[in-house]
């Protein structure tokens, strides 16, 4: 099985650090066997979730497209606050329902590690039946993002993300298809009801 990842860039800043170790991420995941798509939210803005409203923009489309399209995600947001940015939580609402059973991989743009944001980010993907790796990356631009170079350290952090996601992904996601057919008494094929 190839696994296709989507990273999901959430920033609205131009060359938000965020969005750049998402794409050197992707990049990587590529050399483990994957096919990657970058979902960068700065250029598709997704309209403000309202349930009470069609769901038919192109942006929204799209979007839903490469969300079905993808058995593993990674997440990147700035921290704000401590908490993950608006667009990646607009994005959350909009396409928690294809979430089950598909493996999470967080990336948060930080001073302070992101350790918050990051953990929202993943209670909502819980909350949405989707698997969760055990850690995610922080980055710092300060020491991340020098010269227009990234730090060897983070370049490795990243590394491990993209193949542990691929190797985990891969067999999670496996799993969960073959289950969701079973009659087992399993997780997917009582989700699959």
């Amino acid at each position: 099985m190839t696994l296709r990842v989507l990273g999901i860039g959430s920033s609205l800043r131009a060359n938000a650090s965020s969005t750049t170790g998402l794409s050197v991420t992707l990049d990587l995941a590529k050399k483990y066997g994957a096919e990657t798509r970058l979902l960068d939210l700065k250029q598709n803005k997704l309209p403000l979730y309202d349930p009470g409203e069609s769901q038919s923009s192109p942006e929204i489309k799209k979007t839903k497209g490469d969300v079905i399209w993808a058995d593993a995600l990674i997440l990147s947001t700035p921290d704000y606050h401590g908490s993950m940015s608006g667009a990646m939580k607009n994005f959350l609402d909009y396409f928690w329902a294809e979430f089950a059973g598909k493996t999470f991989g967080y990336i948060c743009a930080s001073h302070e590690k992101g350790l918050t944001a990051m953990d929202q980010m993943r209670t909502a993907v819980r909350q949405c039946y989707g698997w969760s790796m055990p850690y995610g990356i922080s980055i710092s631009d300060s020491e991340d993002f020098t010269g227009g170079k990234i730090n060897p350290k983070l370049e490795s952090r990243l590394d491990m993300l993209a193949r542990d996601l691929v190797v985990y992904g891969s067999l999670l996601r496996q799993q969960f298809i073959r289950d969701l057919d079973d009659t087992a008494n399993t997780f997917a094929s009582r989700y699959g009801k």
